[in-house]
């Protein structure tokens, strides 16, 4: 009767876990390519005027970096909305804001700084820790984005779901943030994770020491019985900027 008991307050609170870790905000990664010679000067731009106007329009700052090796002058950031009809009207309202049309205006007097901006929209995953302000010291950070064999994102969510984040933290990894790409049918989502480490070498040892864990060996054969579920990997090293919420 106790066992009994046990396990069924085991699985409600599972159950609760999961229902206090659903997060139904939008998210935005955007990616902003500087010209050459005008990384700083974006930055400037947004450590001064551009995250405290994006706040003022309603607008949540979830965390700024730049790439380790930057060769691209990428400026990367995220940041979160209600829903997808607020974002729109928030971008709407910062964009005739008369202090940021006087900011660009003075930024831009010997040029502009951007070369274009990428966007991708994304959903917290089920499994995701709560995105928000993580503060701890001097960390790298790594972006990691996972294109699904087709039809095969589900499987790959529940490895990471009921492995691979444990198995990560095991291995000294921190699980700071993970997301669904929003995509319009028939195109496939994506998985985009943020992982902290104490740096790039650290990153690199604890996925190497990962990789020959037998229990990672056991659960990745087992996964992909019907065959590879993940289809290509990206990764990218990042620095947090000084004014991050997640540094």
């Amino acid at each position: 009767m106790k066992k009994a008991y046990m396990l069924l307050l085991g699985i409600f609170l599972s159950l609760q876990t999961i229902a206090q870790n659903t997060d139904s905000r939008v998210f935005e990664l955007r990616i902003y390519y500087a010209e050459p010679g005008k990384l700083d000067a974006l930055v400037e731009r947004f450590q001064k005027h551009t995250v405290q106007l994006i706040k003022k329009h309603g607008m949540e700052n979830i965390g700024y970096w730049l790439p380790v090796n930057n060769e691209k002058n990428q400026l990367l950031y995220v940041l979160a909305y209600p829903n997808m009809e607020a974002r729109e009207a928030s971008w709407k309202a910062f964009i005739a804001d008369p202090k940021w049309k006087k900011v660009a205006e003075k930024s831009e007097r010997n040029g502009k700084i951007l070369t274009k901006i990428e966007s991708v929209f994304m959903k917290a995953a089920d499994f995701s820790a709560t995105i928000g302000a993580s503060k701890k010291g001097n960390r790298v950070f790594e972006l990691r984005t996972y294109t699904a064999a087709p039809d095969k994102l589900d499987n790959i969510l529940a490895r990471f779901r009921n492995h691979t984040t444990a198995l990560f933290e095991n291995h000294g990894m921190t699980n700071l943030a993970y997301w669904t790409t929003i995509e319009e049918n028939p195109v496939q989502p994506k998985l985009i994770y943020i992982l902290a480490h104490n740096s790039e070498e650290a990153g690199k040892k604890s996925f190497d020491n990962f990789r020959k864990d037998p229990e990672w060996i056991k659960v990745k054969t087992a996964s992909e019985s019907n065959g590879i579920i993940v289809e290509k990997i990206e990764s990218v090293y990042m620095k947090a900027l000084p004014f991050s919420k997640i540094r």
